[in-house]
């Protein structure tokens, strides 16, 4: 178990669409919730969802099999990589998250600061 349902973060029967709606209801920097991935794939279980400077980025959380460990984003060398995904989340509520932008190949960060709940 990631250690995610119990948490206030987690939005466990929400889709994309629902996810980003939600977030763009909300519309603060750093609002976020972390969904199911969309292809249920073990090795991407999660998705975290974030918003920032009015858009919203969907961030794989890849689960790595042979250290039991959860990465964000595609596989690099130097990766962080965390026991859980309650980890990620409170990692990234303190050093902010390099959110790219792979369309208009842009980056920008921001911290994990408001937790949005799907209604």
């Amino acid at each position: 178990d990631a250690g995610v349902h119990s948490q206030a973060w987690y939005a466990a029967t929400c889709d994309r669409k629902m996810a980003e709606d939600a977030l763009y209801r909300s519309n603060k920097d750093g609002s976020f919730l972390i969904r199911k991935s969309s292809g249920q794939d073990s090795r991407q279980p999660y998705t975290l969802v974030v918003f920032y400077n009015r858009r919203v980025y969907n961030v794989p959380i890849r689960f790595i099999e042979s250290t039991r460990q959860y990465a964000l984003g595609r596989e690099k060398s130097g990766e962080e990589r965390f026991d859980s995904v309650a980890e990620i989340v409170e990692n990234h509520q303190r050093t902010s998250l390099v959110l790219i932008d792979s369309q208009n190949n842009t980056k920008d960060s921001t911290k994990l600061q408001h937790i949005v709940r799907v209604s």
